[in-house]
């Protein structure tokens, strides 16, 4: 187990992802988004901000760490609740922190809005669990 967002956990996702690469169904939107964590534990990012990405327009989702360029939005958002959509897969905690103001979302919200109605895939289902069971508490 390891870290969320850590070098190891990254890595560790990486290998999970590419394991189911091509076995479910294309992403339900085809979106580039950046992300910015904030408030990372020491050792995670830098200054305690991890810059990431989530890229789907190749028909996989692919995130990894950095910046693309021309992203269809950017979300800067914290930890935990980076962690309670990402590995817990509770998509409320994400609405709950947006309307008290912890997120921000620059550029195409209504890429954001639609993935999260999106009906994951049993593809989908067993890539969440498994990057659960990578993941410390």
């Amino acid at each position: 187990m390891a870290q969320f967002l850590s070098e190891e956990w990254i890595e560790k996702a990486k290998a999970v992802r590419q394991e189911y690469e091509g076995k479910g169904g294309a992403p339900a939107h085809v979106m580039k988004m950046n992300l910015n964590v904030k408030g990372c534990p020491d050792g995670i990012g830098s200054y305690g901000v991890l810059e990431a990405h989530m890229d789907t327009t190749g028909g996989d989702v692919e995130m990894d760490q950095g910046h693309m360029e021309s992203p269809d939005l950017t979300v800067t958002l914290p930890y935990e609740v980076a962690q309670a959509i990402l590995v817990d897969g509770n998509p409320q905690a994400g609405m709950q922190a947006f309307m008290a103001g912890k997120i921000k979302v620059q550029g195409d919200m209504t890429k954001l809005m639609a993935m999260q109605q999106g009906t994951p895939d049993p593809a989908a289902a067993e890539i969440a669990a498994k990057i659960k069971e990578i993941t410390a508490d």
